[in-house]
């Protein structure tokens, strides 16, 4: 296989590296063919698709490991074994894509990031630059092609994720398998650098107009062959922030993605691993649109290529409350602030039209709820209601009028609303309740505020310092911090501790301040957050982290 695929290895029997300008000079090459980067009207329709879904597998699927990983710092007899004998049994017999795709579109998902190929190297597309892929195991049909097909077959735009790390290509040069030396870099090692973009030009010149690229390592050299080759490709990792495995705590700038698992491994997992609920899921995604952000989740089919039913399970519950709310969170953008408490909000992009909505609701059917949103006023034409209802009949209840009743007065707009449409045969729905508002406006000019550094010194002590930014339209506000212990973001949402509050000190000008925190565990990691309390509204700065002493 070497002697064909690389000669030159052969011919000189050492590692060939080149230097870090051979990327630059490609770079600097391409930049002169066309004028590159994600254009904006592009960029606009990602950020309004809001949830899509990321598909990780690969050839090691067949054990149930970390997808990839497990090869860097792995033996000899190991790698031999991963990179010779893997494929041999890899037979997704199984696979049906028209089926993943009827799933899929049902679930509310807007586009799909597929892995091509992962840090292995193993490529699940027809390649010639490497016999380590799909097309060279028993199943030996071209996956990537039969999904992208039945993903347009649905409208589902269609994303690639890929990887420019390759361990099957460093261990046939000799290279140390890793992700950190310079030499196992692109950017360093000049015939991995063409063997990527090699193949890239393969995946956007065999497959169609393809909609997103995900670049997850050196980016360098590689979106500008994505842009070259097909103009109005969206890069989102190598050209936005792609936060993985969390929400960021406040919106960030620009277009942005969150890549989020619904376990604790991107690829299938048989044993041992531990899932969000559906409710969570559903939660995360609502979060995620409402600071702006799309939603990018995971899925790891098996071996045979079934979705595992865990992973089917929570799809089919997201998909029950998009087939209802929907609209919420789709083609959105964020709305004069996140969150009330547990209520949070997004907004119709260029209408003024508000969706608030309740999460963790222990919402009985029947019952009437009354809530007040202090951010959001309603002006003469408003109309409010709950999605999916009609406002009209509770079922066999003919004396209960279900209907939305709200008034709009100085402290805010006041709802009182019905769930009335019956979800679950024994009536009892844990998830999120939209309720939509027409004609909605400000109704309270915003503070802010921004968490800064953290102090620790030794005897459990340590010193917050936050910056107010501005008060909104307030005289005076009160400052202060949230604190609680930091737990791995991968756990379950519903593990995190609650939030303790510090002290809140006045303040009636724009600048920074500070406030000690006592009681501080030594060598234990903690998370924090500056507060601002507005008269009407509380909100809340970055999340950081600080260690006590």
């Amino acid at each position: 296989m070497m002697s064909q695929r690389f000669p030159f290895l052969t011919m000189f029997g050492l590692v060939l590296v080149a230097s870090v300008p051979f990327a630059r000079a490609q770079l600097a090459e391409v930049n002169e063919q066309t004028a590159l980067g994600n254009k904006p009207e592009r960029v606009e329709w990602f950020a309004g698709l809001g949830f899509g879904l990321f598909i990780h597998w690969s050839v090691d699927s067949q054990l149930g490991s970390v997808i990839s990983h497990s090869l860097v710092g792995a033996d000899e007899d190991y790698c031999r074994r991963y990179f010779e004998d893997l494929p041999k049994t890899f037979n997704p017999k199984h696979f049906d894509p028209q089926s993943w795709a009827d799933l899929f579109v049902r679930s509310g998902c807007k586009y799909v990031v597929f892995t091509t190929k992962h840090h292995s190297g193993f490529c699940m597309f027809e390649t010639a630059t490497t016999d380590f892929g799909i097309t060279n195991t028993p199943y030996g049909k071209d996956v990537t092609r039969l999904l992208v097909a039945a993903l347009r077959k649905r409208g589902i735009a269609v994303g690639f994720y890929f990887s420019p790390d390759d361990f099957w290509f460093l261990h046939c040069q000799g290279t140390l398998i890793s992700r950190v030396r310079p030499e196992a870099s692109p950017l360093n090692n000049k015939p991995l650098m063409e063997h990527n973009l090699a193949q890239v030009r393969e995946l956007l010149t065999n497959y169609g107009p393809i909609d997103v690229f995900f670049i997850d390592g050196p980016a360098e050299g590689i979106r500008e062959l994505c842009w070259e080759l097909q103009s109005e490709i969206v890069v989102t990792r190598g050209a936005m922030k792609t936060p993985e495995q969390y929400i960021p705590s406040v919106p960030l700038e620009g277009p942005w993605e969150a890549c989020m698992t619904m376990g604790t491994q991107w690829q299938y997992k048989p044993t041992n691993e531990h899932y969000k609920s559906g409710t969570e899921v559903i939660e995360v995604l609502i979060e995620t649109r409402a600071k702006g952000g799309n939603l990018l989740l995971n899925l790891g089919p098996k071996p045979d290529g079934e979705l595992p039913i865990e992973q089917e399970e929570r799809i089919r519950e997201v998909a029950l409350w998009n087939f209802i709310n929907g609209e919420s969170v789709c083609d959105v953008e964020p709305w004069i602030v996140t969150n009330e408490d547990t209520i949070w909000f997004t907004k119709r992009r260029g209408e003024n039209m508000v969706y608030a909505i309740v999460t963790q609701p222990n919402w009985a059917w029947g019952t009437r709820r009354k809530i007040t949103l202090e951010s959001v006023k309603a002006g003469k034409s408003a109309k409010v209601s709950v999605l999916g209802q009609n406002g009209k009949v509770l079922e066999y209840q003919p004396n209960v009028d279900p209907g939305v009743r709200w008034h709009q007065d100085e402290q805010g707009l006041h709802i009182s609303a019905m769930r009335a449409q019956r979800i679950y045969n024994d009536r009892k729905w844990p998830n999120p309740v939209v309720v939509k508002i027409t004609d909605a406006h400000p109704a309270v000019l915003p503070p802010a505020v921004q968490t800064k550094s953290a102090a620790a010194v030794p005897g459990g002590k340590v010193v917050l310092a936050g910056e107010l930014i501005r008060l909104g339209d307030a005289r005076s506000v009160e400052v202060g911090f949230q604190y609680r212990l930091r737990h791995d973001s991968t756990e379950p949402l519903a593990t995190a501790d609650p939030w303790h509050d510090t002290e809140r000190s006045g303040q009636t000008e724009p600048g920074t301040y500070k406030i000690q925190l006592d009681g501080v565990k030594p060598e234990q990691a903690y998370q924090y957050r500056a507060v601002v309390k507005h008269p009407r509204i509380t909100l809340f700065g970055d999340v950081k982290i600080f260690t006590g002493k």
